[in-house]
């Protein structure tokens, strides 16, 4: 829900951005990847700035905080903070700004904090740089920086190191960091990207909270709208280093002005919205070396004319009739943007009945032994009787998981991080080793062949990774990528291999040309097409994409799913597609097996588990997806604590210690078995809940464990 800024503003706004250009100095030459970029920024207000990789987004957070890394500079412009031009302050002076009046929380957590120091260090040491106290003082300051941040039991987790807290916990320890000094600012650089859906509205809703209860001004940078849509003001929209849209969040959404913003708007997957066919932005950013003639954003806009390609890139300017709107577009009088561009009116989905079965996985267990000490695995537990006794312990990772995936079909794994959602993956492609249960893959029994076996049959199975920059070798062209499984395979050599290659490239939407070419010279998007042709490559019959569109913007999202489904449509192809955004899956998936603590709590088709009776589990992490409408009311469940420990999992069923709905000591003490719901086989939930409890929404509801409502 939009939080309404009611701050009364001062004569002078609290940040004020007059014509910022940034430019880097390289070898081929200078690239401005910030071109006279204007904003201004009330106290209390929070502004999004949104638009694909590339576009300046980070670089222009950068330069407010005078932190741009050589061979970049600031090279003409103006940053008045609280009435002071920042680019007039010596570097000493910006220390002093920077932590104290101006916080930055950053999109990595794990790579911003110390892995050698406490987290209570790390918000000391910024109390002591920016505070006249002492050590004692700074701590208790940081205690209380945690416990605002809702960090459980802070005394004593000060204490304790990053890796030991999970990654929506880090990301409150960086939030307590910027806090600790009360600053009147904070840009968040994406600061919910790498985070599942629940951990993502419960940093949105304190941030929110923070706004209201300490009046600071947010800069928030993301390519999520429906992170925008629910906690923005005003919205900024980049494109090639400039600022082509800004306005009111509301009209944004509402009746965008700008060609650009209308297409990130209709590349989101919404829930509950049809399953047609994505609108995809065709081509990709400009060259911020060699800008075209004219706007910049012609060559890939539906409504461009020869007016749009000649002259100087249009300037933002005030829209006529919409208070606060400006837009940088020689169209806007005449174009009604509105309403939702229309596609090419092909590859609406079909969803096929799809019955022989290729992937059967039945009671998949994975443990990993706990512990690499002196005893390894081994500890001491006490009995009832109070003797001490020696037992293994194991991280349940996987514990008795069973689903089917059929020839042409696609199934979704969701859940938090932290579920067991990629160690499911990687078990069944046999990367790791199943403690349990057995897998069969076209009727092959892959828990029990040999490895030589399993090899062979990785043919038909092909993975395809989150992070494609790790998973492509840097050192091997595309087709020497690419051609390695075509020659290991037996499939294809020399001349016929390269043309294979040219022509699977061309098949995802590269060139052929691409062939010759290192991945470090194509964007995120471009090298996650090239992992999928690198999955094409051997013709297999299962590709498992684990997150593979969750580091993507929208537009470029939409292009990757709609890629896959038209190679599935093309070969046939089967899916077991791992993602948190549970709108990707409902777009993409055909059946949906949502995770929790290593078990699988809800599985049926997209439209049954989507729809009530649900697992209270997937009715939380429905109500906590943020949905690109600013109007929308969601009454958003946030689960208190975290997901229990997989290696120490809570008796009964793994979901009690977090369930809103939970009825009694059944719950504690039985562990539910997947049931069907009524008479359909096909879609079994394991809860206690009578399908009427479960179908009962939460809002309003009492139970033992309130369900707090944003």
């Amino acid at each position: 829900m939009t939080t309404t800024n009611t701050t009364t503003p001062t004569t002078d706004p609290l940040l004020s951005v007059e014509a910022l250009r940034t430019q880097f100095q390289t070898e081929d030459g200078t690239v401005t990847a910030v071109d006279d970029v204007s904003f201004a920024l009330e106290r209390g207000e929070v502004m999004g700035i949104v638009g694909e990789s590339g576009a300046g987004k980070s670089v222009t957070a950068k330069s407010i905080m005078r932190l741009v890394p050589y061979p970049g500079e600031i090279v003409s412009g103006s940053i008045r903070f609280d009435g002071e031009d920042l680019l007039e302050r010596s570097e000493k002076e910006m220390q002093r700004v920077r932590g104290n009046e101006i916080a930055l929380i950053p999109q990595d957590p794990m790579t911003s904090l110390n892995p050698v120091l406490t987290v209570g260090q790390q918000i000391i040491e910024t109390v002591r740089l920016h505070q006249d106290v002492s050590e004692s003082e700074a701590r208790e300051v940081a205690i209380d920086a945690m416990e605002e941040v809702e960090i459980p039991d802070p005394e004593s987790r000060i204490d304790e190191y990053p890796h030991e807290f999970s990654g929506g916990m880090r990301q409150r320890v960086l939030i307590a960091i910027g806090l600790a000094c009360e600053p009147d600012l904070i840009i968040a650089d994406e600061p919910t990207t790498a985070l599942d859906v629940t951990t993502q509205a419960k940093i949105l809703e304190l941030l929110n909270d923070l706004r209201e209860t300490h009046d600071v001004a947010i800069l928030m940078i993301t390519h999520n709208l429906g992170v925008v849509a629910q906690t923005c003001d005003r919205v900024g929209v980049m494109y090639a280093g400039n600022l082509v849209e800004t306005g009111p969040v509301t009209d944004i959404f509402d009746r965008p002005r700008h060609p650009y913003t209308r297409t990130l708007i209709d590349a989101i997957p919404e829930v509950g919205a049809n399953r047609n066919r994505l609108y995809a932005l065709d081509g990709s950013m400009p060259d911020l070396q060699a800008l075209p003639d004219g706007c910049n954003f012609a060559d890939r806009c539906p409504h461009a004319t020869d007016d749009c390609r000649v002259g100087p890139d249009p300037e933002l300017e005030a829209v006529p009739g919409a208070p606060g709107a400006r837009a940088a577009c020689i169209r806007t009088d005449e174009l009604d943007l509105s309403e939702p561009a229309v596609g090419d009116g092909t590859g609406h989905r079909r969803r096929e009945e799809h019955t022989e079965p290729l992937l059967e996985v039945r009671n998949l267990e994975k443990h990993f032994p706990a512990g690499d000490g002196l005893f390894g695995n081994l500890s001491f537990t006490r009995t009832d009787g109070g003797s001490l006794t020696l037992e293994r312990r194991y991280v349940k990772a996987v514990d008795g998981v069973s689903f089917t995936i059929n020839r042409g079909e696609t199934v979704g794994l969701v859940g938090e991080s932290g579920c067991g959602k990629s160690t499911v993956a990687r078990t069944v492609m046999q990367l790791l080793e199943p403690t349990g249960g057995e897998v069969y893959f076209d009727g092959h029994p892959l828990h029990d062949l040999g490895k030589s076996k399993i090899r062979s049959l990785r043919q038909e199975m092909q993975i395809i990774f989150q992070d494609p920059k790790s998973s492509l070798n840097p050192r091997k062209t595309v087709g020497q990528i690419i051609g390695r499984g075509m020659e290991k395979h037996g499939i294809a050599t020399g001349d016929e291999k390269r043309e294979r290659i040219e022509t699977l490239l061309e098949r995802v939407g590269l060139q052929a040309g691409d062939i010759d070419k290192y991945p470090h010279q194509f964007s995120g998007g471009q090298q996650q097409r090239i992992a999928i042709a690198n999955a094409l490559a051997v013709e297999p019959d299962l590709i498992v994409c684990d997150e593979p569109v969750s580091a993507l913007d929208v537009s470029v999202q939409a292009q990757i799913l709609n890629l896959l489904d038209d190679i599935q449509d093309e070969f046939g192809l089967s899916y077991l597609f791992i993602s948190h955004n549970i709108s990707v899956v409902q777009h993409l998936c055909d059946r949906v097996a949502v995770m929790y603590l290593g078990k699988i709590a809800e599985f049926g088709s997209v439209e049954q588990v989507f729809e009530p009776p649900y697992h209270p589990y997937t009715e939380s992490l429905l109500s906590a997806v943020p949905h690109a409408n600013p109007d929308a009311r969601t009454e958003r469940i946030l689960l208190e604590g975290t997901v229990p420990s997989p290696l120490d999992p809570p008796s009964g069923c793994p979901f009690h210690t977090r369930c809103p709905k939970k009825i009694g000591p059944e719950c504690e003490r039985d562990e539910p078995r997947p049931e069907p719901v009524g008479e359909n086989d096909d879609h079994t939930i394991a809860c206690h809940l009578s399908c009427e409890a479960m179908s009962e929404p939460l809002v309003g509801r009492s139970s033992e464990s309130e369900a707090k409502q944003l």
